[in-house]
């Protein structure tokens, strides 16, 4: 039944002034046009095949105090780009990756109801903290989240956004990672609204706009509630519309889709169309589920994936019955085979999924499940899933196998063919361990695995914790640089690739050639034995081992066969 006294927001809103509350009442902002001076910035244009990713939230980057942020801008646009600092840009332009993902940044619905109060129709039983923090609850496809502006607050029933300086504060931190040679892609949801709150859409035409059950209820294919309906025609226009705004107006270089498998192929084939028709080499990126799994779908149509394969075989896909060959296990049907595949960017004619390498998206950890680190902990017993954690920094403080498996991780990531992800404090084995607060949260002190209600510091990124775990940074900065140097680790074909046999099955062996240089790489996954490599004959020198990158003072290889330790890796180049 149609409700008069709900007001809604125009769904093309390009600004919204939203109450904190969790039916999130909206009203347009009407602005005169922005004369923004973009200083001839435009997009970054970084080939595929070179992205470094680094996939981060906007507030988890400087709202933690040792951010060295001003309190008044932690968590914020503008606080991501302030200088001096220990975190946002200036971090993540010393670590070297050339690309930023920031997860939802559109209007979301940031609030969820009171936790336990059977006075509403919802009933929350789930979330103590009534809030959505990572934002996969999008309201408004046109205008920036104004809770990330200078000046918001998220105490009930005040009002964010009302000035509009949302918009030009976004700007202005696209701008200054452009400037900084960093490409910024969004993390886009289109495939379902937010779930709580007056959605415009559900009010114009919930019949037009959603997928239904023969109830009339929403279908929940994303497991998220209020399924959109993209196949639609005004849906459809509606998303497109979206991505050539942002890409128009914000400069924005590129987009990752979440659930994209539960849009149409219509729409995907639109949308990357229409966007190149701005920007040819615009990055559209599938997570390729949701309803199904379809990497190879999503590479026949041009878009690019996550590779969820490399990151089960490397890392695996639980901690305890489901381990990967960092761990020495071989899960998830693994084998040398699928290792093979891994470092040639997983080619299709090789029994992988993409038609071009290009559109292989590797990554270990992203936002959700366990970080990388705290899967390892996990998974070498350094700590147990229920166990409560009172020394936050004596848990990130990595041990002898860790820092071996972490390693070992990162040297077989950046070695691998197609793009590369880094998940936020994946570089120094970041820890989320469920802060103790306010809230009614019995599980604190726990390491979490699903922190997406928690704009606390169980997310903020702890930047003392980089300094314990400095070791680990610098091997990924140094692994980065190394990629970006030669580019054999970025733009090699399969041609280029010789495995060898080995007696160990977990001990991984190529040659890689590349125009003029020749490399060797082998991986031990074997965490209880060392292999001796015999080199072929020439001189050689070590790029980088188990304990270090030495790309600019490399050691030269005194005898024919070196020792590669278990849990570790070495790269080598010819000289002669």
């Amino acid at each position: 039944m149609f409700d008069s006294t709900i007001v809604v927001a125009d769904p093309y809103s390009r600004a919204v002034v939203t109450k904190n509350h969790y039916t999130h009442p909206a009203k347009t902002l009407i602005m005169e046009p922005d004369r923004f001076d973009w200083e001839g910035d435009t997009w970054q244009n970084i080939p595929h095949r070179d992205l470094i990713i680094y996939e981060m939230h906007v507030r988890d980057m400087t709202a933690h105090p040792s951010s060295g942020v001003p309190e008044r801008v932690r968590g914020t646009y503008v606080g991501l780009i302030h200088e001096p600092q220990e975190g946002g840009l200036p971090y993540i332009g010393e670590l070297d990756v050339n690309a930023v993902e920031l997860l939802p940044a559109q209007d979301f619905g940031n609030i969820e109801p009171p936790f336990r109060d059977s006075t509403i129709s919802v009933f929350n039983t789930w979330n103590p903290y009534s809030q959505n923090h990572w934002g996969y609850m999008t309201s408004y496809f046109f205008a920036p989240e104004s809770y990330y502006a200078t000046g918001s607050t998220l105490e009930p029933g005040q009002y964010n956004g009302e000035d509009g300086r949302q918009i030009r504060e976004f700007k202005e931190m696209v701008k200054a990672f452009h400037q900084n040679n960093i490409a910024v892609l969004m993390d886009v949801v289109y495939n379902h609204v937010s779930q709580y709150d007056y959605n415009p859409l559900k009010y114009i035409d919930k019949f037009y706009y959603f997928r239904l059950t023969p109830n009339c209820d929403f279908e929940n294919i994303s497991g998220c509630g209020n399924d959109f309906k993209t196949e639609r025609p005004m849906a459809r226009r509606l998303i497109v519309e979206s991505v050539k705004f942002w890409m128009e107006e914000y400069h924005i270089d590129g987009f990752r889709f979440d659930l994209a498998n539960l849009i149409d192929w219509k729409t995907c084939t639109e949308i990357l169309k229409e966007a190149r028709k701005i920007n040819p080499k615009v990055i559209i990126i599938a997570e390729p589920w949701g309803g199904g799994y379809n990497p190879p779908g999503f590479s026949d149509i041009g878009w690019a994936a996550w590779n969820d394969q490399i990151r089960n075989g490397y890392k695996g896909w639980n901690p305890h019955e489901d381990r990967g060959f960092v761990f020495g296990d071989w899960q998830n049907r693994n084998t040398r085979k699928s290792l093979q595949r891994y470092a040639m960017g997983s080619p299709r004619k090789f029994g992988g999924q993409y038609r071009d390498i290009s559109h292989c998206v590797n990554y270990l950890a992203s936002h959700d499940d366990h970080t990388l680190g705290d899967f390892i902990r996990l998974a070498l017993r350094e700590v147990e899933e229920n166990q409560r954690i009172t020394n936050l920094e004596a848990n990130v403080r990595l041990s002898p196998q860790e820092l071996k498996a972490n390693k070992l991780a990162a040297l077989a990531l950046l070695t691998s063919q197609g793009m590369v992800m880094i998940h936020e404090g994946q570089e120094f084995a970041r820890s989320k361990v469920i802060a103790k607060t306010a809230f009614p949260d019995s599980a604190w002190g726990h390491i979490d695995h699903n922190s997406y209600e928690k704009d606390n510091p169980t997310n903020w990124l702890n930047f003392r914790h980089v300094e314990i775990n400095e070791e680990l940074r610098q091997y990924y900065h140094n692994l980065i640089q190394l990629r970006k140097t030669y580019a054999a680790f970025r733009r090699a074909d399969p041609g280029d690739f010789n495995f060898r046999q080995t007696a160990d099955s977990l001990f991984l062996v190529y040659s890689l050639r590349y125009s003029d240089q020749h490399f060797q790489v082998a991986l031990n996954g074997n965490p209880g034995k060392d292999h001796e490599l015999a080199l072929p004959i020439g001189k050689w020198e070590i790029l980088a081992d188990g304990k270090g990158v030495y790309d600019e003072k490399p050691g030269e290889v005194e005898d024919s066969r070196i020792m590669v330790p278990a849990t570790s890796g070495v790269i080598l180049k010819r000289i002669e």
